[in-house]
């Protein structure tokens, strides 16, 4: 490596901090399921089984995350382009604050065309309809077919009753 000694690569800051990230979800999967009562049925496995692999399963990813870091052997990151994110992101934070306003269907299509532009498809004349009328067949479903309640904004009152 060009300009360095010969002690090979420093360890990976940002490494060290993932690795304590999922440790740390990890531990708080495994004291959550801890408090889920776990009689196994007939198959003696809980409800408390799968969180419990999960948290585990991260805690062995902080640990190999962690190892590499301190060795050096993790791959190089390439430059982050943040308006992707920053697009997803931005779609997600109006849904929410939609949702109860204009209701799930132009919410949610307002995130799939946030969430289409971030991924290069930027026609919001297509994308928009195209997930408003997506997210409006998935209401239809909630609410019609499974008598689950989502927020109603004017076209499900038009159409399904609100």
């Amino acid at each position: 490596m060009t300009g360095q000694s010969g002690t090979g690569r420093r360890p990976d800051g940002a490494a060290f901090i993932i690795a304590a990230l999922l440790a740390g979800f990890g531990a708080v999967l495994l004291w959550d399921a801890s408090t889920i009562p776990d009689r196994g049925g007939y198959a003696g496995i809980g409800p408390a089984a799968m969180p419990k692999v999960v948290g585990w399963g991260l805690i062995v990813l902080a640990a190999a995350t962690f190892l590499g870091a301190f060795r050096g052997r993790l791959a190089d990151v390439p430059r982050q382009n943040p308006v992707p994110l920053i697009l997803i992101g931005g779609g997600l934070v109006l849904q929410i604050a939609l949702l109860n306003v204009v209701g799930f269907s132009l919410a949610t299509g307002i995130l799939f065309a946030a969430t289409a532009a971030a991924f290069g498809k930027r026609n919001l004349l297509v994308t928009l309809p195209i997930g408003t009328a997506l997210a409006f067949g998935l209401y239809g479903l909630f609410d019609g077919i499974l008598r689950l309640n989502l927020p109603g904004g004017l076209l499900e009152t038009l159409i399904y009753g609100g």
